[in-house]
């Protein structure tokens, strides 16, 4: 989990766009962000095991 100050900074809007920082809305990780779901790649892993993100399931071939 991020700091809750850090959390707080990355909200504000930027002086300049280049310097959008995204993070994960659910624990603000900022590495492995995937913007279609707007989270990190561990809790969309959580999330999709769980079934809770429509349209995606767990491959197998």
């Amino acid at each position: 989990m991020a700091k809750t100050s850090v959390i707080a900074r990355s909200k504000k809007e930027p002086k300049f766009a280049s310097r959008v920082v995204r993070r994960c809305f659910k624990c603000g990780r900022k590495h492995g962000y995937m913007r279609d779901f707007d989270m990190c790649r561990i809790c969309f892993r959580e999330l999709a095991n769980e079934g809770m993100i429509p349209g995606i399931k767990k491959s197998s071939w």
